[in-house]
């Protein structure tokens, strides 16, 4: 079992954007024992270096595979450009539209002309969560779940969903911790614990179906690497 955990496999491409104007890297795990001629659900990961690294997606997804406990899946894990964080995955901001069409149009078809996928799980911390949210609204036909952990989900996101009547076909879980109430952003504090429990009714009122989890725990990816292997569970659990 050591040996199989040591030995995982992530593969590292790279993607030329006219959206982006710049080339952006993304890397690629690969379940144990992955046959190319089957299909798999795919993990499209946010912030894809630090779920990798600070919560360790692939360890974890790599071990609870080989234990039983989860279905294979691939995990895609998108390069972030720091310096354009907030603009690229903020609700709005300026480089907001250009991502997301580098993300529909670009990466899923590159990624889906390699590996064979038969679901789409859009993950992500933060404001990652808040993109993958908007990606789901934005293009019901391509995205229906979403894990949220941690989700900035400010009052622009909230206008997004509002601008929806019905959700039907969103599965979203959402986790938030129960000390993010003066979380630190720029020079102010923001309480996301209030922002996540308004957007749970507001997704509710409009036919998402929404698991809701809150626990001890702040705005970090210690907390948010604890709580994975109970996310991952809930899309890939193995019944």
């Amino acid at each position: 079992m050591d040996e199989k955990l040591r030995k995982r496999t992530i593969v590292r491409r790279e993607l030329e954007s006219s959206y982006l104007k710049e080339t952006r890297s993304y890397k690629v795990y690969l379940p144990p024992d992955y046959d190319s001629s089957r299909a798999y659900p795919a993990l499209y990961a946010q912030d894809g270096e630090q779920f990798l690294n600070f919560g360790r997606g692939a360890t974890v997804a790599q071990e609870m595979i080989l234990n039983g406990k989860l279905f294979p899946f691939i995990i895609v894990a998108v390069t972030v450009s720091k310096e354009n964080r907030t603009e690229e995955y903020g609700t709005g901001r300026s480089r907001n539209d250009i991502y997301k069409s580098f993300f529909v149009e670009e990466l899923l078809p590159a990624v889906e002309k390699e590996f064979a996928v038969n679901d789409r799980i859009l993950i992500g911390d933060s404001l990652g969560g808040t993109v993958s949210l908007d990606l789901a609204l934005d293009r019901p036909d391509l995205f229906s779940k979403v894990l949220s952990l941690s989700g900035a989900f400010y009052p622009d996101v909230m206008k997004g969903v509002l601008r929806r009547p019905k959700l039907s076909h969103l599965t979203i879980y959402m986790l938030i911790g129960l000390q993010e109430t003066a979380v630190p952003v720029g020079s102010q504090t923001v309480d996301f614990l209030s922002y996540n429990r308004d957007m749970k009714q507001v997704l509710e009122q409009r036919g998402a179906s929404v698991t809701y989890v809150e626990k001890e725990g702040g705005h970090d990816w210690g907390f948010w690497q604890s709580q994975l292997p109970s996310a991952l569970s809930f899309f890939f659990g193995v019944k």
